[in-house]
């Protein structure tokens, strides 16, 4: 053989040993929800370097995120206000829950110590109503006594934009509340009856921090890595419990999780001793008939690996795993729902 015909055949083998890792490696595309992006993105981190696929997610917001899975130009989306069974059938979709976090009303009060205020959901919604204006009002008086409450008036702060952390609060509110229920309702964005907006979490904690008196609602991850001052709830069983690792999960235990109604779960106001009721989940999109498997599988692999490996990631970052019971029937429905064109499972 000549020189010439092998260095040919060795060039040759290095583009076809080439093309054939580019075939395993294969990037996937997600977008949607703000409040999981830095979870998913150290996640991808991981998955790369373990598997060599890459994961491009857009934080869009959880809107954008269910309007690109409908349209198909990504392989999945992400929202913390998950689809009805009906809108999941009427797009073709499965969904499922991700990872857990919760909401968390924090104060500003002189002499408070975190944790030390207890409100019930009842006192909070009259408070975002505006009905209670006073901190040592009687209904407050009433559940901390002990507590050397300010006469002072109370500030109410709530988000300006429209979030999956106001739909998970205002949807927590109509659980507790009738009042509530029938005059503002809830929804990703709502007409707040009192008080002032901010913009993100990062816009209602700056209210809270300057004026005195105030109260708001943040993400559970931003008020731990921004030491706010967080306030004890009565939850459904009558207890005052703490925002942590152990009542939201706690809650995320207690949902009622069905894969036949397309997870749909909101993790407000759930039974259980230790639950927290502000707890939410955010969720998973992906299309039933995958045009491209390939990437459908790889993006299974990925969540299937998340699940598996990536608590420890979740919990450094203070998001809560899903409990295993959950992802167990998470992957069953993955088996079942989600097939290629020829109608072949896909994982």
């Amino acid at each position: 053989m000549s020189l010439s015909s092998m260095s040919r055949r060795l060039a040759a083998a290095v583009v076809a040993l080439t093309a054939l890792g580019q075939a395993h490696a294969l990037d996937i595309t997600g977008a949607g929800a703000t409040f999981p992006y830095p979870i998913y993105a150290k996640w991808a981190e991981a998955y790369k370097a373990a598997s060599g696929n890459g994961l491009n997610y857009q934080s869009i917001g959880s809107g954008g995120g269910i309007k690109q899975i409908k349209a198909k130009t990504v392989d999945f989306g992400a929202t913390d206000k998950p689809l009805t069974k009906e809108e999941l059938d009427r797009d073709n979709l499965v969904q499922w829950p991700m990872v857990i976090g919760g909401v968390v009303p924090v104060v500003n009060l002189a002499g408070i110590q975190p944790g030390q205020l207890k409100l019930s959901g009842a006192v909070l919604a009259d408070i975002y109503l505006g009905k209670i204006r006073k901190w040592n009002d009687p209904a407050i008086a009433a559940i901390n006594k002990g507590v050397a409450l300010p006469g002072q008036d109370i500030l109410v702060v709530a988000r300006s934009d429209g979030s999956g952390t106001t739909f998970i609060f205002t949807n927590y509110l109509t659980k507790v509340s009738t009042e509530w229920k029938d005059k503002v309702g809830s929804d990703t964005a709502v007409k707040w009856p009192t008080g002032i907006n901010g913009k993100g979490n990062e816009g209602v904690a700056s209210y809270v921090r300057q004026q005195t008196g105030a109260i708001g609602y943040v993400e559970y991850a931003y008020a731990l890595q921004n030491k706010m001052n967080y306030v004890q709830m009565k939850n459904k069983e009558g207890q005052f419990v703490a925002p942590n690792e152990k009542s939201f999960s706690a809650a995320a235990a207690n949902g009622n999780w069905k894969p036949e109604a397309g997870f749909y779960e909101i993790l407000t106001e759930e039974p259980g001793k230790a639950s927290w009721p502000i707890t939410g989940a955010t969720f998973i999109l992906m299309q039933k008939v995958q045009d491209k498997p390939e990437s459908a599988k790889v993006a299974l692999n990925f969540f299937g690996w998340a699940y598996k490996n990536g608590g420890k990631a979740a919990l450094a970052l203070d998001y809560i795993p899903m409990p295993d019971s959950v992802v167990k029937l998470v992957e069953g429905e993955w088996k079942r729902a989600i097939k290629d064109t020829a109608g072949k499972p896909v994982f």
